[in-house]
């Protein structure tokens, strides 16, 4: 029978000791010895892994397994229809976003359905996953749960109930007893992971794993834990705000380019199936506003853009935003000064894209570049008798000039669809198509109807 052993490794290297270092001997850099379990080889163990007889792939068929729905359409369309059974998911997100509301609803609503389940909490006792279980409707109070922090004692049970569906809430604070290191830390975790998902496969549970994120937004623990599971999910949003959207990071049995939109209610999370609906309803004619019509994995998605310059006191000037990249942000005023001839070097520059939502494709430069042109003019998008938002999409090059970005007929349709008369798109779009930045600044700003700028 094969013995266990702890061991040190150095994850730049790769050198192995007994005990830990604070100096790894083999490349010596500082702190990075982390425990690992090892097994001691024996006999029967060399048999096992003898070698096997390759097939063709041709000739390897993977069952077709149905999935599990959760109930929540917009959880399922991210995970790609479901839960897969057997399969392990990650799902990440910022304290207090409703991480543990997320996955209590869609346990309540998988045990109403007749599927077998289990929540597994670890950081709160039964009662307190009782208070928040008793908010929300469906069946969330039928679940089994119970509240053990000890890796053995939760794979035993795991072994002996064997539900279809298991919630373990969180990876980062159960406990490997074989392992001196404090929960939560790398050797901890990547133990508890891996033991997890070899469980998970054993037995076709299917197991959402809860993790921490570190303070810039990342899943925290080691980079090997998202390779290990199946699906990776991002819960974003910002807890002062009611949106909350999902985000799949990685998928083995489905796509990384869908999102699902929830509403954080005082019953829970809400599906928005119609997420453009309250972005667009709640637009400003104000100065600095401009409607994006953006693409969320498959589906399009209109979102408003707010922009707001003022003459800066400090040197340099501040450059804040909200649900866009900074660094984006920097390019595209550059190219809005160089080829648009809207300086803001010397300006506080604020961009905030409205609801909490984030915006990462490259089809959101022309809007924001348009927010920060009316903003510094002063002059409302459209002219001030435009009865009805102005719509944008493109990416900028560096030389002034709009790149084509995909779903452009999506995009302009869902524009449409509420209203929008103006779109601004680059060519081949089907909209109001602009070729380069100062195009597009003519179009969206009448120079009749310009007022003066705004000192910079």
């Amino acid at each position: 029978m094969a013995r266990s052993a702890s061991v040190h490794v150095c994850s730049a290297c790769g050198h192995e000791e007994p005990r830990w270092h604070g100096r790894c001997p083999g490349c010596g850099e500082w702190n990075t010895l982390v425990e690992e379990v090892r097994e001691r080889a024996g006999r029967a163990s060399l048999a096992a892994s003898a070698a096997r007889k390759p097939i063709a792939l041709a000739h390897a068929h993977a069952p077709d397994a149905p999935r599990l729905a959760t109930g929540i359409g917009e959880l399922d369309r991210v995970l790609g229809g479901g839960v897969v059974p057997g399969s392990v998911v990650l799902i990440g997100g910022a304290p207090g976003i409703g991480k543990s509301t997320l996955m209590n609803m869609a346990l309540g609503n998988l045990c109403a359905s007749g599927r077998r389940t289990l929540y597994i909490s670890a950081e709160e006792s039964t009662a307190q996953v009782h208070l928040r279980a008793a908010r929300l409707a469906g069946g969330a109070l039928d679940v089994p749960a119970i509240a053990e922090t000890d890796l053995e004692a939760v794979l035993a049970t795991l072994e002996r109930e064997r539900p279809e569906v298991c919630v373990i809430d969180s990876v980062q604070t159960l406990d490997a007893r074989e392992l001196s290191g404090a929960p939560g830390s790398v050797g901890q975790v990547r133990e508890v992971a891996s033991r997890i998902v070899t469980t998970a496969k054993r037995e076709r549970i299917a197991v959402l794993l809860v993790g921490h994120v570190t303070k810039d937004g990342a899943l925290a623990g080691p980079r090997v834990l998202e390779h290990l599971v199946d699906c990776v999910l991002a819960f974003e949003g910002e807890r002062e705000r009611t949106y909350r959207t999902v985000r799949a990071i990685k998928n083995r049995f489905g796509s990384t380019n869908e999102v699902g939109v929830f509403e954080m209610r005082q019953d829970g999370l809400v599906e928005v199936l119609d997420a453009s609906a309250r972005f667009v309803g709640a637009a400003t004619r104000a100065p600095g506003s401009v409607v994006l019509a953006a693409m969320e994995g498959t589906r399009p998605l209109l979102v408003e853009v707010q922009a707001l310059v003022t003459p800066s006191e400090l040197v340099p000037p501040r450059r804040v935003v909200n649900g866009f990249d900074r660094n984006r942000l920097a390019l595209v005023l550059a190219v809005l000064a160089r080829h648009g001839g809207v300086p803001v070097g010397a300006a506080d520059v604020f961009v905030n894209v409205v609801g909490g939502v984030r915006v990462d494709e490259p089809g959101a430069d022309l809007a924001v570049a348009l927010a920060v042109a009316s903003a510094q003019r002063n002059v409302p998008l459209g002219g001030a008798q435009a009865a009805v938002p102005v719509g944008a999409f493109g990416e900028l090059g560096l030389t002034g000039e709009l790149r084509w970005v995909g779903h452009p007929e999506r995009r302009i349709a869902e524009a449409r669809k509420f209203g929008l008369e103006t779109i601004v798109a680059p060519p081949g779009s089907k909209g109001d198509e602009v070729a380069t930045l100062r195009e597009a600044l003519a179009l969206a700003l009448p120079r009749q109807q310009r007022a003066p700028a705004l000192a910079a």
